[in-house]
Formats: structure tokens, sequence, C-alpha cells
């Protein structure tokens, strides 16, 4: 065989090597630790004094549900306080807010910060043994600051994330499991808990102790990456506490869903600019999972034209890499289809590559968002109002 086709063959198991590992091999692996090596949460009865911060910009029509879910909580009245950073809000954001004190503490900024900004005048208003960071939109489960707070009995545990349960809008019920992605994705989660720590928490509803607290970066995009981690640079676990949960809708704005999808993939290169060190073996404890988990997602679509486009090279030699291109084209051909006609994605296979093509179309906008420097901190709802 001639060095050009050894190469280009080289080049294709590689990338393919790349893909498998990313989304079978990781998870093979955290199964195999979280059962060889398991690392159990000493959840106990506590109730530490905390602070509920909350960043909110022209919020009024969900800002008054929001207070009333989270003053109904399970906890003690007298051990919890909610901070509301209200960043520029010109609505009747700040008048809502100011009718709940003295339980809930009103910070009115004149000017926009963004939410990064935002976060840290809120954290550093906050009193008590743990800061619970959520959104202004969600609700919380009447037991959610409880079960959060059960995490830290474990003294090893600097960050513990709920669970986020999305609503059908329809029906009004709740979705356990929001698709194959989304049942995945949660079993890495607990896989991660499970064996050590989670990359990341869910941004409506995660909490850590005050005193791990670091300022955010101006413009940060996840936070809710960014803080944990910072946590688990300080030697402390991050764990999954699922049965906290938050309640959000699921989204019927694909335009918006995709946008989100799109800043969420950016802003993990973002954290890479922001904090190097967590690739690093040896200053990062959670380096190889940060790779495995958040940035190799990033590489796949590379990875897949790369394959397309060997395979395609590869095809006139006929054999297996004629199979493998047809089998590759067939597979992006349902996909345009299930975008094209909606009908057509009532087939499971449709279903399935037209979610996995936007997603890794999702994440090539991704980098380029991040690539040419338009990582926007601009406020941006997850899910429609």
């Amino acid at each position: 065989m001639d060095t050009i086709g050894m190469l280009l063959m080289i080049l294709f198991w590689g990338a393919m090597l790349l893909v498998v590992y990313t989304y079978a091999g990781y998870p093979i692996l955290l199964r195999v630790l979280s059962r060889l090596f398991p690392r159990p949460v000493k959840e106990g009865e506590l109730a530490p004094v905390l602070s509920v911060v909350i960043a909110a910009c022209n919020e009024e029509k969900n800002i008054a549900a929001r207070l009333d879910n989270l003053l109904a909580q399970e906890y003690p009245a007298d051990r919890f306080l909610v901070v509301v950073v209200s960043d520029g809000s010109t609505d009747r954001t700040n008048e809502i807010v100011s009718s709940y004190a003295p339980r809930v503490l009103l910070l009115p900024l004149t000017e926009r910060v963004g939410k990064a900004a935002a976060l840290n005048f809120g954290v550093a208003a906050a009193t008590g043994e743990l800061v619970v960071f959520a959104d202004a939109r969600q609700s919380f489960a009447p037991d959610a600051l409880a079960r959060l707070a059960e995490s830290f009995s474990d003294p090893a545990v600097g960050c513990a994330s709920g669970e986020l349960m999305l609503i059908d809008p329809q029906s009004g019920a709740a979705v356990a499991e929001m698709g194959l992605y989304w049942r995945y994705e949660k079993a890495i989660r607990k896989m991660e808990s499970a064996s050590g720590s989670v990359v990341g928490a869910t941004g409506a509803i995660y909490a850590i102790r005050r005193e791990l607290y670091r300022p955010l970066p101006q413009g940060t995009i996840l936070d809710d990456v960014f803080t944990p981690m910072s946590v688990s640079l300080q030697g402390y676990r991050v764990v999954f506490a699922a049965g906290a949960r938050a309640y959000d809708r699921l989204s019927e704005n694909l335009d918006q869903e995709w946008a989100r999808k799109v800043r969420t993939l950016a802003g993990n290169l973002q954290l890479l600019e922001l904090s190097p060190s967590l690739a690093v073996p040896g200053k990062s404890p959670l380096w190889w999972r940060f790779l495995s988990h958040k940035i190799f997602r990033l590489l796949v679509p590379f990875a897949l034209l790369a394959m397309l486009g060997i395979s395609l090279l590869l095809a006139a030699r006929g054999g297996l890499y004629l199979a493998l291109f047809a089998a590759q084209l067939l597979f992006y051909l349902a996909a345009v289809a299930g975008y094209l006609v909606p009908a057509a994605r009532g087939m499971r296979l449709v279903k399935l590559a037209t979610f996995f093509s936007v997603m890794n179309c999702a994440a090539l906008m991704g980098c380029w968002v991040w690539a040419s420097g338009r990582c926007s901190t601009a406020w941006r709802p997850a899910y429609a109002k």
C-alpha cells in the first residue's frame, strides 16, 4: 500500500477513535471507576445558614412567582436569605423584589454589567455557610434547599449540583427523560459523581461553600462550570445531588435553543482561555474529565468531517471504505430528511441522525463564535418564556 493511502487510513481510524471514545469510551470508563472505586457522599441532616443568589435582568413576569417558590421552601425560614441582583433592569423587577423585604435583599445595579459581575455582587452580599445559585425563571421542589444542604454533611464536598427537570408546556407533566441525549448526559453526571467529581453543575440549581467562591472573570459565559471547577482546584469534590430538583419548561423555540447550545459550547472553549490549568495534569484533579466531557465533544465534528472526506478518497479502492462512506452518507441524508421533513422524525434512526447532526453543527458554530471573539455576555434565557 502507498504511503498516502496508509496515512489516510491512520487519520480515518484516529478520527473514529476520538468519536467512539468521546461518546462511548469515556462513559464506559466512568462506569468501571464508579463500580470498582465508588465514592459515596456521606449525607446527613444539615440545615446551615445559606443565601440564595439570583442575577436578574427585566424579569417582572417571573420574579414574583420565583420568590414565592423560594420563600415556601421546606427549610427554616430564619436560616436562609434570598439575594436578588437586578442587573440594570428597566421594568418593574426592582419594585416587585423590594416588596419581599426583609427576607429578600435587593441589590439594584443602575447599569448593566452582565451575569458574571452580577453574581459577584450577589455573593459578596451573601451570608451563611452556603451559597445557592438559582435563575429567575425556574422553580424548586419544596425540599430542594434541604436536599442540597444534605450533601455538605460530607466535609470533602465543596459543591453540589441539583437536577433540572423539564416540563412539557402542553401537558404540564414533568419530563423525566428528554430523549436519548438527556438520559445519556444525566447518566454521565451521576457516574462522575459516584466516582469522584462532576465536571460543572446545573446552572439552575447548585450550591457551594461560600468561602470557596472565587470571583468570576468579566464576561464568563459558563459560571456553572467555572465556579464548580474552581472549587475542585481547591481540593474539594463536586457532586450530583439528584434529589434536589428544579423545574423549567421545555423550549418550543428552536432558534432560541440553537443559540443557547452554541453559546454553551463556545463557553467551554472560553473556560480554557480563562483558566488553562483546567486541562493540565497535576494542576487540575479533573483535567481528564474536563477534556473528555467538555472539550472532546467540540472536536468530534472535525473528526466526523475528516472521516467523511477520507472515506470518500478511499472509496475508489472499494471494500471496507466504500461501505463506510456509504453508511455515513446515508446517515447524513437521514439527518437532512429529518430536518426538512418533520414527519420523518417519527423514525428512530432519522430522529437520532437529525439530533446528532444538529448537535455537532452547533459545536462547529460554537468553535467559530469563540475563535472570532464573539462570546457575547448579553442575557439569554435558556428556554422560551
